[in-house]
């Protein structure tokens, strides 16, 4: 398939010159081969440009203006119906050609076949141009028995919410721990300072005790000598 991009060479309108140069820049950044062929300085291009736009979309004086676009005998569109395509990411379907494996088009495209059809069994999807000039869409379908690359998307992402799950889990015990383990801590120091009173108040009972009893025989003893004096 050729694309065809119908200008003018000798144009002496600015605004003309710059939309050809928009069109056939993105076309060489895309790496899509075209053929320029100039309406100004080759009456048949002009003619056969003319005589194949379609009555639609030719202007009001019906003289359709460059660059206008073809994918060999097929009708693409001028620089308005251009510039929408490659605003929306769609400029190899208006091209009437397949996206390259990986291009933003192709992921688009195929997001769109499988919302309409359901997933694609380790397949990818892409765009077939017709004889009448329109896309539609293809399954390549790779024969092997493997589960649905959408579904294993999504079991990936299963897997990955119960891996983070299962560490929250893990982390909530450890601290949980932690929290049990310091609480035995300061239940053991409490015990620990109870048990230091506890001797203090004993030591305290028997301090008074000794003194008591102390008290008690230097009463006895005053009382015998009183008892042999009388004597």
């Amino acid at each position: 398939m050729v694309i065809k991009v119908f200008l003018a060479s000798s144009s002496g309108s600015t605004a003309i010159k710059k939309k050809q140069q928009d069109v056939l820049g993105f076309l060489e950044a895309l790496k899509v081969e075209y053929a320029p062929l100039d309406i100004a300085c080759n009456v048949d291009n002009r003619t056969w440009m003319r005589e194949n736009v379609p009555v639609e979309k030719k202007p009001t004086n019906g003289i359709p203006l460059p660059p206008q676009i073809f994918n060999e005998e097929s009708y693409c569109g001028d620089y308005e119906t251009f510039f929408d395509a490659k605003e929306d990411n769609s400029v190899y379907a208006f091209l009437g050609l397949p996206p390259p494996p990986g291009s933003k088009e192709a992921q688009q495209a195929e997001k769109e076949f499988i919302l309409q059809n359901g997933p694609v069994k380790n397949g990818t999807v892409e765009k077939k141009t017709t004889e009448n000039g329109t896309v539609e869409n293809k399954i390549i379908d790779n024969g092997t028995d493997e589960t649905d690359t959408v579904q294993n998307k999504m079991d990936d992402n299963e897997l990955d919410e119960n891996r983070t799950a299962d560490a929250e889990v893990e982390d909530e015990n450890h601290e949980a721990d932690k929290l049990k383990a310091t609480a035995e801590e300061v239940a053991q120091e409490e015990d620990e300072e109870a048990k230091g009173e506890d001797d203090q108040a004993v030591s305290e009972e028997e301090e008074e005790l000794r003194q008591l009893e102390d008290e008690e025989e230097e009463v006895a003893e005053v009382g015998e000598s009183e008892e042999e004096e009388d004597e």
